[in-house]
């Protein structure tokens, strides 16, 4: 993101047959009656040390389906989400995440399911208890209007009604206000969406797209990202788009942009260096990793930010008033790479998404004839204010889009690159998106594999700029 202006094993034990002697009758064989699976609810949160709640335990999701239709004139939003997903322990029951959507039917494994409604919680009761490692499917049957997520540093986020349709988009939070979901970027999942719209609109959404059908006045839309995806980057935008759909290197490559923005405007022909900018990109970070690409221009006041939606990311109209701005689609292309395929275990770790996202803009400005790297590194450590609060590698739930998460962030980036030198940097960022590749990392991850590497000790480096309140030493 870029804010505008800135299975399991169930054991059985035996017991083994004692011996007698030849004077008494040997006892019949015995054995221990097997151990039944003790079945408990699934935990209300994943665990996040700064969103406790985010998420819901007990079970991991291999993918969502989704049968959607949305009327803009009634403002609902209705239709079924089919989960599939394996059980993590013995569950007697689990949670879903679903923020004032109404679930009026739910089954698992087609068998019907009980369920109620705490707060975001949607809690799920199966017939019978779930054993670890298990895959199970639950089907949801759902409705109401859709909500909207505020947030004082971003803007508006979630599910967001305008006049012609909606936007759908937030972090580190959004599924949860139109698909019951584990809201929480550790448990990535494979997404499929259909959306029905009235016809005549268009609803843009991640991966490559499928056909489109229209019948009785209504036009369905379908979608589908088969790499694993955490749940905030899920999209959908709903309304007047200009959309294209070319082919590059293979792929699908959808632009849309809002009919409200001018069709030659800055946004589009920042959107329109896409393709090349993504190919700059790949020369540092190794292969694009996802089946599709493209990126959606809106016209909506309150989306302050640009986010990194999977495959296809979404820009606000900030970034684009003052002239084409080829920057911040740098870095979210960046980020499909760093924090889409290779995404955050925990929600301290964003430094790792946002550093080398703000480092891929210092690489794009150097490659298109700006300021070289060196310069926008200087230009960043000469200005910030380093007495401001937050860490870069521990900034707080409140500062997860601080300056210094980052700022910081990217200022760590190029001084790991000089104190290990260009050859084993360029070999650690391309290890680093291949061996996590569709996967979670954290932290600790990059510094063994940055050391492994290099042969040197950089606890001391990484001290320095991402966990300590002083002003490192210029690298």
């Amino acid at each position: 993101m870029k804010r505008a202006g800135v299975a399991g094993v169930l054991c059985v034990a035996l017991a083994v047959a004692g011996c007698s002697s030849d004077d008494e009758p040997a006892p019949a064989p015995s054995q221990a009656p097997s151990s039944a699976p003790v079945f408990a609810p699934g935990a209300e949160g994943i665990g996040d040390p700064y969103f406790p709640k985010y998420g819901n335990g007990g079970y991991d999701v291999a993918g969502y389906d989704l049968k959607l239709r949305y009327d803009p004139r009634s403002e609902q939003l209705t239709g079924t989400a089919t989960i599939t997903a394996t059980a993590t322990q013995d569950l007697s029951r689990f949670n879903l995440d679903l923020s004032k959507l109404v679930a009026k039917s739910v089954t698992v494994d087609g068998v019907r399911a009980k369920s109620s409604a705490a707060g975001t919680e949607l809690i799920i009761t199966p017939a019978a208890g779930i054993p670890t490692g298990r895959a199970f499917t639950t089907v949801v049957e759902y409705g109401g209007r859709p909500a909207q997520l505020g947030d004082a540093v971003l803007g508006q986020g979630g599910w967001l009604e305008n006049q012609q349709g909606a936007v759908a988009l937030g972090q580190p939070e959004s599924a949860s206000t139109w698909f019951p979901v584990n809201d929480h970027p550790r448990d990535k999942a494979t997404f499929k969406l259909e959306m029905t719209v009235p016809e005549g609109v268009e609803a843009i959404s991640n991966g490559v797209p499928g056909p489109q059908r229209t019948s009785g006045g209504w036009t369905t839309w379908t979608w589908s990202q088969s790499a694993p995806m955490a749940s905030y980057l899920a999209m959908v935008v709903i309304g007047q788009y200009r959309v294209t759909t070319t082919e590059h290197n293979g792929k699908p490559m959808v632009i849309a942009i809002s009919e409200a923005l001018p069709a030659d405007g800055a946004a589009a022909q920042s959107l329109a260096r896409t393709a090349e900018i993504t190919d700059f990109l790949a020369t540092k970070f190794g292969p694009y990793p996802f089946d599709a690409n493209g990126g959606v221009a809106v016209d909506d006041q309150r989306i302050g930010y640009a986010l990194e939606t999977q495959s296809r990311p979404v820009y606000g109209p900030a970034f684009f008033t003052g002239g084409p701005n080829q920057g911040v689609v740098a870095h979210e292309l960046a980020h499909q790479w760093f924090g889409d395929s290779v995404a955050l275990e925990k929600w301290q770790d964003i430094w790792l998404n946002e550093g080398f996202a703000t480092y891929a803009e210092w690489l794009w400005d150097e490659h298109s004839g700006g300021d070289s790297v060196q310069a926008n590194f200087d230009n960043v450590y000469n200005s910030y204010a380093w007495n401001q609060p937050g860490q870069a590698g521990n900034p707080g739930a409140n500062r997860i889009f601080g300056q210094a998460v980052y700022q910081r962030g990217g200022m760590t980036v190029f001084a790991l690159r000089k104190a290990i030198g260009d050859p084993a940097f360029d070999q650690l960022l391309k290890r680093w998106t291949s061996e996590h590749k569709d996967g979670n990392a954290g932290t600790d991850d990059l510094i063994a594999m940055a050391e492994e590497i290099s042969g040197k000790q950089l606890d001391d480096l990484f001290q320095a700029w991402l966990f300590s309140d002083e002003k490192p030493a210029k690298p």
